[in-house]
């Protein structure tokens, strides 16, 4: 497919994605809230009603009730929510196959790594099966019903999935194909946990019957694992556009302490919501503290001594940006699949290069983001000569420095 309108294809499917996306996550907080929030009933209330919740929005009043058991005619004006679960899925995979899979040499795997783009993409679609696969099993068995456990292992399930596809994976694509996965689990759980069992509560219902309080429970409990799984994927589905975290020598470890952070922010929520905040008010200032330490921890470290930097000579630096980064980086890329430069930066002069000279440093020396994929193949030597370049003041004249 042309490269024009590929980048129209992504749009699209890309807004798409986010809509369907914040419809999902808002319904998933919505109900979290509503549970945790629920009061005894009034004593007009129905005797079926097991809780009930007052609000006000949009100029009005609205009385929330929950009930155990509603006649039948009830039930044929349920609304049910799951079309914007299936609805991100499917625009989330779409975009994985148009950018991922239909462009895999350029975005899934390195250059210079150990598969072809054809196994790439064979490992990606494993790591959905087999994700949901084992973590249904886990369920099932009963593996995940304390929530400590739950966490812990979710947490090392994140790192050494991380770990492992950044071996055969770019590094934003390692990252993708993580948050694929817990997206991929979420979907899973509202077609083949959550829906089969309201399926079964209304049918119970409308035979007059007392629902099987094991397929509800099974439910709620996918229910939460989503709806802590939320801010993690959220911050993936955000994450190539900060190679300071994929691109990192330890991106994995990286990944598992922002899934942490996300899962503990959201924790906080749901404790929140059901009146319990202060037994946990230290999540948010340990949240905001586990990002600083994590931006210290990770921040670069300098690549020379100022003896190397003085062996620097800008003709260097501009011959390796010619042959490395200018095949994209131009005002007409010669490279396929490209009609403009990524992000609009060129690299064609002297002024160019030293406008961008930070972000030069930041994705080709501290981290690994850019060539994509080491498409031009960039040496560790060339890395390295950047490096010094930049530390030594990125000056552009062709004096020996």
């Amino acid at each position: 497919m042309d490269a024009y309108w590929l980048d129209w294809l992504n749009l699209v499917l890309r807004w798409a994605h986010v809509i369907f996306a914040v419809a999902w996550i808002g319904t998933s907080f919505f109900f979290m809230w509503l549970d945790a929030s629920l009061e005894e009933p009034g004593r007009d209330a129905d005797r079926e009603v097991g809780g009930e919740s007052w609000l006000v929005h949009s100029g009005g009043f609205y009385r929330m009730q929950k009930y155990r058991m509603v006649p039948e005619p009830i039930l044929r004006g349920l609304h049910w929510f799951k079309w914007d679960a299936y609805l991100t899925w499917i625009t989330g995979a779409l975009l994985l196959i148009a950018l991922y899979y239909l462009q895999a040499p350029t975005w899934l795997v390195p250059a210079d790594g150990p598969l072809g783009p054809w196994a790439g993409v064979a490992v990606g679609l494993a790591v959905l099966v087999l994700g949901w696969l084992v973590y249904d099993r886990a369920c099932r068995a009963g593996w995940l019903d304390d929530g400590r456990v739950a966490t812990l292992a979710g947490l090392v399930a994140v790192g050494a999935l991380a770990f492992a596809l950044e071996q055969v994976f770019t590094g934003r694509a390692a990252y993708l194909h993580v948050g694929a996965m817990l997206g991929t689990l979420m979907a899973a759980n509202v077609a083949m946990i959550i829906m089969p069992a309201q399926r079964a509560l209304v049918a119970a219902t409308a035979r007059g019957e007392r629902p099987d309080p094991a397929l509800g429970a099974r439910a709620k409990q996918r229910s939460v694992h989503n709806n802590y799984v939320t801010l993690p994927v959220v911050f993936i589905m955000l994450s190539n556009h900060f190679p300071m975290t994929w691109g990192h020598g330890w991106s994995w470890a990286i990944l598992v302490a922002l899934v942490a952070i996300g899962a503990f922010a959201r924790h906080w929520f749901n404790l929140h919501d059901a009146g319990r905040a202060r037994a946990a008010v230290w999540i948010p200032p340990a949240a905001v503290a586990a990002l600083v330490a994590l931006a210290f921890v990770s921040q670069p470290r300098a690549t020379s001594t100022s003896t190397d930097a003085a062996a620097v000579r800008f003709a260097e630096v501009e011959a390796v940006i010619d042959r490395r980064c200018v095949s994209c980086h131009a005002a007409e890329p010669t490279f396929e699949g490209f009609v403009e430069p990524p992000l609009g930066v060129a690299l064609e002069t002297p002024a160019d290069i030293r406008r961008h000279a930070r972000a030069i440093y930041t994705q080709s020396v501290v981290t690994d983001a850019m060539p994509i994929g080491n498409l031009t193949g960039i040496t560790p030597d060339e890395r390295a000569l950047l490096g010094r370049w930049y530390e030594s003041g990125a000056a552009v004249d062709t004096a020996a420095r």
